[in-house]
């Protein structure tokens, strides 16, 4: 039996709620790439845990081990759109005790947070600068709001 052959009998395993994947994928926003794996190590999730947004994850569903797919989200699909409440002003001391004292902060630059626990960290845009060296944020997730376009390879389904 040839490989192909072996192939089209053997059934795949493909991506369902609650499976642990190996993968490469890609999200890119109208400004270019935001994550891309495809040249370093493959990233490993359990779909349905929240790793990935719902709209995402819906996306994979059903995909067997070893596709490629891209998808085009609409804007605010993939992750909502921005919302107001997570723009927030941090004082240029909380700034300065958290990273770099002589850091200068410009519109549109992302910084990076630990998480309270130090185990992680989240970003934030910068939207504007105050003269006393406050700096308001956007915490929104980067791409909200925007179209997304998802690129998938899935290496296994467990």
């Amino acid at each position: 039996m040839t490989a192909d052959a072996l192939a089209s009998t053997t059934s795949l395993p493909t991506v369902q709620m609650g499976s642990f994947l190996t993968l490469h994928y890609r999200l890119a926003g109208p400004a270019g790439d935001v994550i891309n794996t495809f040249s370093a190590k493959p990233a490993t999730l359990s779909v349905g845990t929240g790793e990935l947004s719902p709209a995402l994850e819906q996306r994979l569903i059903g995909l067997a081990e070893g596709a490629r797919a891209t998808f085009d989200l609409a804007a605010g699909e993939a992750f909502g759109e921005r919302n107001p409440e997570m723009q927030q002003w941090v004082a240029r001391k909380l700034l300065n005790d958290l990273g770099d004292p002589d850091e200068q902060y410009a519109v549109g630059d992302a910084v990076e947070f630990p998480t309270p626990d130090g185990a992680g960290k989240y970003a934030g845009v910068v939207l504007e600068v105050r003269e006393d060296g406050a700096v308001r944020f956007d915490f929104s997730h980067p791409l909200a709001g925007q179209p997304v376009s998802f690129e998938v390879q899935i290496i296994s389904v467990l």
